[in-house]
Order: C-alpha cells, then structure tokens, then sequence
C-alpha cells in the first residue's frame, strides 16, 4: 500500500556534472504541499523506469552546464498514485494510478518519492496494467507512437534499426499495432523477442550485412527508424526507402563521427540535390514531445495487450547506481526499473 505522506521525502540528485559514481548522492527533500496548482498533479512515485538520456545528460559535463540546472534530480519516466490535481483538471482524480515523464531538462525529476506533473506529463493508467509495466512505458511509447502514428497506414512497411531495446520493443508493438508489416536488426540471442513481439522479418546483424540485406530487398519502406545511432544508415536510404520515404534517428548519437554524420544528413536532406550526393528522402532526428493525449493513448493500447514494456531487470530504490550502469552496458534487453515503493510496486492496485 501506498505509504502516509511525510513532512520530507527522498531523492537521488547530482549536485554537479560528471560521473554518476562521483556525483550521485541519496538526499532528502520538503514534501510537495498537496495544494497544486491548475494543470498539475501531485503524484505519488511507485516505479522509476531508466532511459540513457537520465544519466548522459548528468554525465555530459560543459554540454551538461549549459542544459541542465543543478542540482538536477535524475529520473524521467515513473509510474504511482495521483495524490492531489489542479481543479481544471477532470480525468485524472486522486487515487488514479498514473503514469507519466518528467521534462528532462527541469531540476525535478521522477527518481523522488513525490513529483508536481503538468498535465501533458502525466494520464490515468488502468489498475489492469502494473505499475511495473506502465513506468517503463512513457518516453519510448510516447517516441514510437508520435514517430509512427502520424506517418503511416495499415499496410505500410518499417523497417528498425535496433529492435530488443526500451525504444525498439515499443516501435515494434505500436507499428504491428498500427497495421504495419515490421522488419527489425537485432543480435542473435535477441532474435527470439522480436518474434515475440510480432515482427515479420528479423535481420541478424551477427550474421549478416544489415546494408546489404537493405540494399538488395529494393524500394519498400515507408519508414525507417534508427534507434541505435551508429551506423550511417541514412546515406543508402536511396536504396531502400520508397521515394518520399521517412528516416527518423531516435538514437543519440554515439560518437563524435556519428554526430557528425547525424549533421551531414541533416543538411543534405534538406538542402543537397541528387546529383551532389542529396538524399531524397525526408531525414529528421525525432525529440519526445510530452502529451497528455499521447499517453492515454498508449494507456489505452497497453490496457487492450497490444503493447507492453519488456523488463530487463529491476532495482530497490537503494541502488540508482546500479541500475544506471546496468543501463549504461548497452546489452539490457527492454527496460531497467526502479522500485521507490518496494511493498508497493509489485501491485496493479493501490
């Protein structure tokens, strides 16, 4: 059950960039004041579901100064009770299970034990789906949704780049949800997942050429989404994309090449003809736009089964650290999660 709420609650938060090791601290807070404002929620957090950017950003050091206020409390995506909500707002009311992202590049974030949520933050999640499922759910539902919704039809044909992680599983359920006909790389131990999830076509990058293997099926996606960012897929898309076709970066960039080669695409799909080495197709690198109507959206497919989140692993709430470098490996497969709440997580109900 969900704890009393107390005078002061608990925090993880880098005071300074650097490394998480050094810079990481277990804190203590004043407890929000139930008395919220118009267009937010006061929520109680049961489950911290982790993303790369939660602990790059904190780690980026000059670059982290000029994005980030510090103190910066990590954490993004959560999941747990509504407390208190602004009296404008109708369809989320206390008691609600919720679940929501936090604006990355605010102080607040959804490692605490209470956060104060705007409306597009945060929508009402069914008791049918844990809070375990719903907290790995907002930034890489939310990205797959506002990614594919808008660009494609049943039938379509996608192609992802990176298909057993947080992002990938997620563009995989919401594209077969969609109607569409799903191709996806992956390693080889990760084969087994994807089929799982419903994809049609599986590419081993162990064992083949994933370019080649493009290159060579011809002209037939619609959409092409690279969730890893190291491999200068753009520069064929030519090959492979339809004429017109979509190619969105979801991935950040890995290295200092690859964000050089994420600005070439940039410009030379928009500015380059053809015959100076142009793409015509449309390239973007796609930033997470939080919505209120998004989420319910993705609640509304995660009550129905068609969408879930796949678990890596999970942490109590004494092991942040942890967690971030069980993240930081780079081979978890879907999320890695944090209990704030550990005799309350493993619960759909309150």
């Amino acid at each position: 059950m969900p704890a009393p709420m107390g005078d002061e609650m608990r925090l993880w938060q880098v005071r300074n960039p650097g490394p998480l090791s050094q810079t990481l601290t277990l804190t203590t807070a004043p407890s929000p004041s139930r008395d919220v404002e118009k267009g937010k929620v006061l929520v109680e957090i049961a489950v911290v579901g982790l993303n790369p950017a939660d602990y790059k950003l904190a780690e980026a050091g000059f670059v982290a100064r000029l994005q980030l206020p510090f103190p910066k409390t990590l954490g993004t995506d959560f999941s747990g009770r509504a407390i208190a909500v602004g009296s404008d707002i109708t369809d989320i009311k206390p008691g609600d299970n919720v679940f929501g992202r936090m604006f990355p590049f605010n102080s607040a974030g959804s490692l605490s034990e209470y956060v104060i949520a705007s409306y597009d933050d945060v929508a009402v999640i069914s008791e049918t789906v844990t809070l375990e499922q719903a907290a790995g759910a907002p930034t890489v539902a939310q990205t797959a949704y506002q990614t594919l919704a808008p660009v494609v039809k049943a039938g379509d044909k996608v192609f992802i780049n990176g298909g057993s992680g947080g992002a990938g599983t997620f563009c995989i359920q919401i594209a077969k949800a969609l109607g569409c006909h799903v191709t996806v790389s992956c390693s080889t131990t990760k084969v087994a997942l994807c089929q799982e999830l419903g994809v049609d076509e599986v590419m081993d990058y162990k064992k083949t050429d994933i370019l080649a293997a493009l290159q060579s099926g011809g002209n037939k996606y619609a959409v092409a989404i690279d969730n890893v960012g190291n491999l200068n897929l753009f520069g064929s898309a030519d090959k492979f994309l339809l004429p017109g076709g979509l190619f969105r970066l979801v991935g950040a960039p890995s290295s200092l090449s690859t964000a050089w080669n994420l600005g070439y695409n940039l410009l030379s799909s928009k500015y380059l003809p053809a015959f100076l080495n142009g793409n015509k197709n449309t390239f973007n690198a796609y930033v997470t736009k939080n919505s209120h109507e998004d989420l319910a959206q993705v609640a509304t497919l995660m009550a129905e089964g068609k969408v879930r989140t796949v678990v890596d692993s999970v942490f109590p709430f004494s092991e942040v650290l942890k967690a971030c470098q069980r993240l930081g490996t780079g081979s978890s497969t879907g999320k890695v999660s944090v209990h704030v709440r550990e005799t309350w997580a493993y619960s759909s109900s309150h």
